[in-house]
């Protein structure tokens, strides 16, 4: 008796599809008649849909499905399909490099974004609306420094790093109190535990 073990078979293009569905396209380079072979490629088409419902809804989703067929099948199969099919030049393509950000985060417990939200502040002209946009970057600079540093801290340690952020040009106004320190972390507790 001999056995057939899928270790000793040719290895799946598309695991997610199964060996099945990569021998159902296999046998389509069989099938002679062009007609019959569209009519089975369909069928195919129609039985990965339903391994995979979830993405049904999305418009690339039946393109997708047919660049899968083309995919197991090496790029060989000859079938009239509502999409143009993908080549194996096309797929050698490499995707271009997306550039890596290399700006140095001066304070990284804020990260770039409250480095952005400075700049722009900056830029403001002085008024009532750039006090509020100081007062909210501060209070968010407490956030953020409460989620990496567990500790209270001192409403001037905000107040001082946003000066030097700012490199001494934006000034909270005289008096601002930030949220509790107390508070915030009692809001992060809470939502953990709702989370559990």
């Amino acid at each position: 008796m001999e056995y057939n073990y899928n270790t000793s078979q040719k290895k799946l293009v598309l695991p997610e599809y199964g060996r099945n569905v990569q021998k159902m396209i296999n046998h389509l380079h069989d099938i002679k008649d062009k007609e019959e072979r569209n009519k089975a490629a369909k069928t195919i088409i129609s039985i990965m849909q339903s391994m995979a419902p979830y993405g049904r809804d999305l418009g690339e989703y039946k393109r997708k499905l047919w660049d899968h067929m083309a995919l197991i099948s090496d790029f060989k199969l000859d079938l009239e399909t509502p999409f143009e099919l993908p080549t194996r030049e096309s797929r050698a393509v490499e995707p271009k490099q997306i550039p890596y950000n290399t700006n140095k985060i001066k304070k990284k417990h804020y990260g770039r974004g409250i480095e952005l939200l400075i700049e722009y502040a900056v830029k403001l002209e002085d008024g009532e609306e750039k006090e509020h946009l100081i007062e909210l970057i501060a209070n968010h600079m407490k956030r953020s420094f409460l989620t990496w540093n567990k500790n209270i801290v001192n409403d001037d340690t905000i107040f001082e790093d946003l000066k030097k952020l700012s490199q001494g040009k934006l000034q909270v106004k005289e008096g601002l109190i930030l949220t509790e320190s107390r508070e915030i972390l009692f809001k992060s507790r809470k939502r953990k535990i709702r989370k559990k």
